[in-house]
This record gives structure tokens, C-alpha cells and sequence, in this order.
């Protein structure tokens, strides 16, 4: 056992074992006699979550899952640590926890980490669309926003960095797969541009978005239904899965949570939040956005306008990083998801709606 530096002053357990996906019971075993050790082995239930298309997650408990205690074991997916820098998860879980807006982090150990489980359930579409569920949402995504940074040091955004990165991957691994191999294209993936279509989109979209003065703040950038998780009878919604998460433009975190409303399993725009719910959506934000930094409460329409002209200018850079990350996750996850076409279909509409948001204007 050892302990790694993840702050100032804070050291997390990391126990040294590698937990097998095909068959975890005993690594985890080993993990909560570290962190539940007053728990008995014979008590000990678990169940398998299946929302995920990066990583498994297991949630382990005695009586009730719902109960005080409860722990998850999430297993880091495959190749995953190319696109995701794991020492950052576990400083914005920490963070996050320490404003009282995300669950206590127990350890990581070799391929995973265990955290406290939050309860509730996991949102479902059609209360994404109910007004007191997305206003609660909202304000939940202001008061993140407010968190600032450490030490009040400066931070950039991480959009630039993140998407040419996952665009030097995607030409890196052009020619093969995972182990070099060369493998046929799918109907989906032939679907999706050239390298070199891409570097140009790239290089416009930074031109374009970086002319817009959205304020950077710490942002979950991945907030999809299924990393929603719904208290009814607290009446609150907190975020999980931070593996993204981190300081980058506001707007980003917005119009990336609006493309979300389109699904991830079947991806249809048509359900793409009409411009009332997103002006509404985004009132309630900036109300919480502002009364958590400490600013009179009080939002114009012209703010609202201002902010729903960025969000969707966002949106296409959204669409355009996640279509990166599909291409990736093609490649490398052994996740049974058709990212070929979830590639083919942000990327598409990334096109179908760019001319319209870059016309966009205040």
C-alpha cells in the first residue's frame, strides 16, 4: 500500500492490485478490506451498472444500495489513459467534494479507483425535458462554475490542448488499430472526414471560437444523461464522472450538455432542446451561476441572449470532440457500443449546423 500526492496537504490510498474485468470478485474483495474493513465477506453484494461506454463500474454494499456506504469500483476501460489524465480525476473529485458538490473518493488502485456511491438514480431522458428537473440541473452546473481555482492561480481552457491531442491519436492510429494492424472501415467510420478535413475544421473552429469572450471555468464537460444522478425525495441532482472534467469555457460546458439531450445510443438531433427550454435552462444558470459567486441574482434578456449565442457556437466544438473521441474509442474500447456511427453522426451534424451557428451574432 502507498499513499500519492494529489494536492496540497491531501494524499489518497492507492492499493497496489489490478482487478481483472472478466473477473473482479477477488480484487475487490481485497480493495474493501482496505476501505469497509467492518464489512463481512459473505454480506457483501454487488451489482453491475451498464450505462457506461468507457468504463465498468460496480457498486458494492451490505443491506441496501441505496444505503450509507455503499461503494463503487470503477475499472478504467481499455487504452483509456491515452485521452484521460487520471491524477487530474482525482484532484477535481476532490475538489468537487470539498464544495460539497460530488461523492468522497476512497482510493484508486492499478486500472481504477473506488468512491463514494451517490444516491438516487440515474436521470432518464424524458426528465431531462421536465423544467423542474433541467432548471435543478442548471443550477447545479452554476454553482460548479462558481468553484474557483486554487491559490487563485490563472487556468486556461483545456478545449485546444484536448482536441489536438485526440486529433494527433486519431492520425497517429490512421493506418491500424490498437496493435498496429491495418482493419477495413466500417459503412459508419468511411462516413467520417479525411485527417486532413479534420485538422482544417480544427484550426476554424479555434479561429472562430476563440474570438468569443466566454469566462473559463472548472466545467464537467461530459454531462449526459447518464452522469446525472436524481434525488427525488431531496429534490436535487448531482453530476458524476470527472474524467473529463476541468477548467475550460463556460459555453462548452453548456451547449455540450444541450447536445447531450439528442442520446447517445441512438443520437437524434430532433430532440435537441427547442430555443424556449434552452433560454429557460439558461436563466435558471445564470441566476445560480451568479448568486454562488457572490453577484446580484438578477439575469437580463440580453445575458440570456449572449449566453444562448455562445452555447451554440460551443455546441459545434462539442460535437466536433466527441466525433474525435468516438474515431478513438473505435479503435481501443472493448465496450460493446457502435462508436463508428456515434463518430459518424456528432461529426455530422458538427457539419450540418456549422455555417448556421458561425452566422450566429449578438
Amino acid at each position: 500500500m502507498e499513499h500519492r500526492s494529489v494536492g496540497v496537504g491531501s494524499q489518497l490510498l492507492h492499493v497496489d492490485v489490478h482487478i481483472d474485468e472478466l473477473e473482479p470478485l477477488q480484487g475487490i474483495l481485497v480493495l474493501l478490506r482496505r476501505i469497509r474493513p467492518d464489512w463481512k465477506s459473505q454480506d457483501i453484494q454487488m451489482k453491475t451498472f451498464t450505462e457506461g461506454i468507457t468504463n465498468q463500474l460496480i457498486g458494492c454494499f451490505v443491506g441496501s444500495i441505496q444505503d450509507p456506504g455503499c461503494v463503487l469500483v470503477r475499472l478504467y476501460g481499455k487504452m483509456t489513459e491515452l485521452f484521460v489524465n487520471r491524477d487530474r480525476e482525482v484532484e477535481i473529485f476532490q475538489v468537487l467534494h470539498a464544495h460539497g458538490c460530488g461523492p468522497q473518493i476512497y482510493c484508486s488502485f492499478l486500472n481504477g479507483i473506488c468512491y463514494e456511491f451517490v444516491r438516487g438514480r440515474v436521470l432518464d431522458d424524458d426528465l431531462l425535458r421536465q423544467p423542474p428537473t433541467y432548471r435543478l440541473i442548471a443550477a447545479e452546473m452554476g454553482r460548479i462554475h462558481s468553484i474557483q481555482p486554487p491559490c487563485g492561480r490563472p487556468v486556461q481552457p483545456l478545449l485546444w490542448t484536448t482536441m489536438s491531442h485526440f486529433l494527433t491519436l486519431v492520425k497517429n492510429g490512421i493506418n491500424g488499430g490498437a496493435d498496429g494492424q491495418q482493419r477495413p472501415k466500417s459503412a459508419a467510420l468511411q462516413e467520417v472526414p479525411s485527417v486532413e478535413t479534420l485538422s482544417a475544421e480544427l484550426d476554424a473552429l479555434k479561429n472562430h471560437l476563440s474570438r468569443i469572450d466566454s469566462p473559463t471555468v472548472l466545467c464537467h464537460n461530459d454531462l449526459l444523461t447518464k452522469n446525472i444522478i436524481y434525488n427525488q425525495e431531496e429534490g436535487i441532482v448531482r453530476f458524476i464522472d470527472y474524467e473529463y472534467a476541468d477548467f475550460n469555457y463556460q459555453a462548452f460546458d453548456i451547449g455540450n450538455h444541450f447536445n447531450e439531450f439528442a442520446g447517445v445510443n441512438d443520437v437524434n438531433y430532433s430532440l435537441y432542446p427547442s430555443k424556449e427550454l434552452q433560454r429557460d435552462w439558461l436563466t435558471a444558470y445564470l441566476e445560480s451561476w451568479k448568486r454562488s459567486s457572490g453577484q446580484d441574482a438578477i439575469v437580463t434578456e440580453a445575458e440570456i441572449t449572449r449566453l444562448h449565442v455562445h452555447a451554440c457556437k460551443f455546441s459545434l466544438a462539442s460535437n466536433f470532440l466527441w466525433g474525435l473521441w468516438a474515431i478513438l474509442q473505435s479503435r481501443y474500447s472493448s465496450i460493446d457500443f457502435d462508436f463508428h456511427r456515434y463518430a459518424a453522426a456528432r461529426l455530422g451534424h458538427y457539419f450540418l449546423k456549422k455555417e448556421e451557428y458561425f452566422g450566429l451574432t449578438l
